[in-house]
C-alpha cells in the first residue's frame, strides 16, 4: 500500500470511531433506527446529484444496502443504545473474525491456522469482556452488537465486488439512497411518532446527526471503498481495524465520561490480539496478483 492510500485509510478509524461513540447521546432525541435513517438520507442528499444512476448495478446495490446498511446499522446501533459505548466499540471488532468465516463459506477462501487461532482468541476475549459488571443484565444489547458485526462482515462481502466497478463516493451515495428512506419508514413502524421525534430533537443532537450524515458517512466510507478498490483486504484491515478501538475508547472516556472496567480492558485487549492475528495473515494469492 502506497503512502497516499495509507493516509486515506488512516482517516477511516478516526472518523468512524469518534462518530460511533458520539451517536450515543443523540439517542435521547432519536431512536437508533431513525438516527441511522437520517444519517443515510443526509449522505444521499449531499452526494446523489454528483453521480449518474449506475445502470446495471441497481439490483446489486439495493441488495447490498439492505444488508450492509439497513439491517446492519439498525441492529448495531440498537445494541449501542443498550450498552456502554466503550464496550460496543470493542465488540464491533468481531466483524473481522466474522469476515473470515463468511469469506470461507461464501467465497471459498480457506483461512490459515493463524487466522483460526485468532478467531478463537477473539471469542475468548468477548467472553471475558461480557463478564464486566457494567454489562450485567444487558444480554440483548451485547447480542445485537455482536450480531451487527456479523452482518457488517456479510455486507462487505457483497460490497467489495461493487467497489471495484463503481466510483467509491458514488457507491456510498447510492447505498445511502436506498437505505435512508427504508430505515426512516422502519423506525416509523417500530418506534412511531417520527414527526414528533424530529420536531422535538435538541439542537446538539441535530448537530450530531448532521456530522454523522454529512461529514462522517461520505468521508469514512468514501475513503474505505477507495482504498479497498486499490488494495487487497488484508492490507486495509490492519489500519482501519486497529485505529477504531483507541479512538472510540478515548471518545467514550473523555466525551461521554464512561469508566471502562478491568474486564473490559482485559477482554478488549484479548479481542484485539485475536484480530491482529487475523488481519496480519497475508493471502498469498492476493500477494501474487498485486
Amino acid at each position: 500500500m502506497n503512502i497516499k492510500d495509507t493516509f486515506v485509510a488512516s482517516l477511516v478509524p478516526i472518523f468512524l470511531g469518534f462518530g460511533f461513540v458520539i451517536a450515543k447521546p443523540a439517542f435521547e432525541s432519536f431512536p437508533p433506527i431513525l438516527l441511522m435513517g437520517i444519517r443515510f438520507t443526509f449522505a444521499a442528499s449531499l452526494l446523489i446529484w454528483w453521480f449518474p444512476i449506475p445502470k446495471g448495478y441497481l439490483k446489486r446495490i439495493f441488495a447490498a444496502s439492505l444488508v450492509a446498511n439497513t439491517l446492519q446499522y439498525s441492529i448495531t446501533y440498537t445494541g449501542l443504545d443498550l450498552i456502554d459505548a466503550s464496550s460496543a466499540v470493542l465488540l464491533v471488532q468481531m466483524e473481522v473474525p466474522f469476515g473470515v468465516i463468511f469469506a470461507y463459506f461464501l467465497l471459498k477462501e480457506k483461512p490459515t491456522i493463524r487466522a483460526l487461532i485468532g478467531i478463537t482468541i477473539a471469542f475468548v476475549g468477548v467472553y471475558i469482556l461480557t463478564g464486566s459488571p457494567n454489562l450485567d443484565g444487558k444480554f440483548i444489547g451485547i447480542s445485537l452488537t455482536i450480531l451487527g458485526s456479523a452482518i457488517w462482515a456479510l455486507g462487505q462481502v457483497m460490497v467489495k465486488p461493487l467497489s471495484k466497478e463503481i466510483n467509491p463516493l458514488a457507491l456510498v451515495a447510492w447505498l445511502a439512497f436506498f437505505s435512508g428512506p427504508i430505515l426512516i419508514m422502519l423506525s416509523s413502524i417500530i418506534d412511531g411518532n417520527t414527526i414528533n421525534y424530529l420536531t422535538n430533537a435538541k439542537i446538539d443532537h441535530w448537530i450530531i446527526a448532521i456530522y454523522i450524515g454529512l461529514i462522517m458517512q461520505p468521508i469514512t466510507y468514501g475513503c474505505f471503498y477507495y482504498v479497498l478498490k486499490n488494495n487487497p483486504l488484508y492490507k486495509v484491515l490492519p489500519i482501519v481495524t486497529m485505529g477504531i478501538p483507541p479512538t472510540g475508547l478515548l471518545a467514550a472516556i473523555f466525551l461521554l465520561g464512561e469508566k471502562p472496567t478491568q474486564e473490559l480492558f482485559i477482554g478488549g485487549a484479548i479481542i484485539i490480539v485475536g484480530v491482529i492475528l487475523i488481519v496480519f495473515t497475508k493471502n498469498k494469492k492476493e500477494e501474487e496478483i498485486k
